[in-house]
């Protein structure tokens, strides 16, 4: 698992934040899947992405999260491969994967606070990022 931890790249590391997100609770929702390939399909970050690396990045995190200490590991992780230029997108991002079942329990929720807190997300900038997310998922 050390080789494939060990050369994460920057989507990578989106996509990782973005498993992590979905799988906080427990029980990946189809709809939060379905924003992941969504948001990998579409955003121009993503547009060298080799989406192959999807099986294999959700694997990863998955892996951690069964280790006592996976939490931590997961954002050392990130926190060495993703540029600091990124870390707003990769909050973004688990906040509309977070958002995309039109429920957020409270395990995703401590979740978001620790990603704003590794990513040292500024507290209005969370905010307007949360407010955008809300409002994309909004029902009717």
């Amino acid at each position: 698992m050390a080789k494939k931890t060990s050369a994460l790249t920057a989507e990578d590391c989106l996509v990782a934040v973005m498993i992590a997100t979905s799988a906080s609770d427990e029980n990946i929702q189809t709809s939060e899947l379905v924003t992941i390939q969504a948001i990998v399909n579409h955003l121009p970050v993503f547009a060298e992405y080799d989406v192959g690396r999807l099986k294999t990045v959700s694997q990863v995190v998955l892996d951690l999260f069964s280790d006592e200490d996976g939490l931590d590991a997961l954002f050392s992780l990130i926190r060495k491969n993703l540029p600091e230029k990124l870390n707003e997108t990769a909050y973004a991002l688990a906040c509309d994967v977070a958002s995309a079942d039109g429920h957020l329990g409270e395990s995703e929720l401590r979740l978001l606070e620790e990603i704003r807190y590794e990513l040292t997300i500024d507290r209005l900038h969370a905010a307007a990022i949360e407010r955008a997310a809300r409002a994309r998922y909004m029902k009717a």
